[in-house]
């Protein structure tokens, strides 16, 4: 079976993408637009389902968690905005072109693009940060980082990838008959 041509796994990812990234920035509008009085205000976040979610506005300068958050601006801006468009790059060209690649590795490599860009027109707009809103927990003993849709599509992808890094390649099905070609 041959594979599908490279504009139809194009036109795929470009789907995932302007879903995904719609999506996280039209949260981002809504967290600026809603939350960040109430953060500028110094009012407790909104919760809701008893405090499983809260809902409150940072903008977080650093990586996942706030990992380098605390490096010099020039620092974070090589790093965190080239050094991750770099790769972004790398990654988007590796999906379109790798005719050998199966669904599930396509579809979660898709997610952590999408994520990416999301997060990468924020630090691009945002000078090197991130609108973060979204926090899951148990009242105050468990409770995640601080984040946005764009990172819901990045951890997706990288779960996703688990099993796929584990599994035999005899196994995997490859993208040309997920897609029907």
């Amino acid at each position: 079976m041959t594979a599908p041509p490279r504009s139809t796994r194009l036109l795929l990812l470009t789907a995932i993408v302007v879903s995904l990234v719609g999506c996280d920035q039209a949260t981002k509008y809504y967290a600026v637009q809603k939350l960040k009085p109430l953060a500028e205000a110094n009012l407790s976040p909104v919760s809701y389902f008893g405090d499983v979610v809260r809902i409150h506005f940072i903008q977080n300068e650093g990586a996942f968690l706030g990992l380098m958050g605390n490096l010099s601006d020039q620092t974070r801006f090589w790093t965190l905005t080239v050094g991750n468009a770099v790769i972004l790059g790398w990654v988007a060209i590796y999906v379109v072109m790798n005719r050998r690649m199966d669904r599930w590795m396509f579809f979660a490599l898709s997610l952590i693009v999408a994520g990416w860009i999301g997060n990468l027109i924020d630090r691009m707009r945002l000078d090197c940060k991130v609108i973060d809103f979204l926090n899951l927990g148990i009242g105050s003993l468990i409770r995640t980082g601080i984040f946005n849709v764009a990172d819901m599509a990045i951890t997706a992808g990288f779960f996703m990838l688990m099993p796929v890094l584990f599994q035999s390649e005899k196994k995997r099905e490859p993208v040309e008959t997920a897609l029907g070609s």
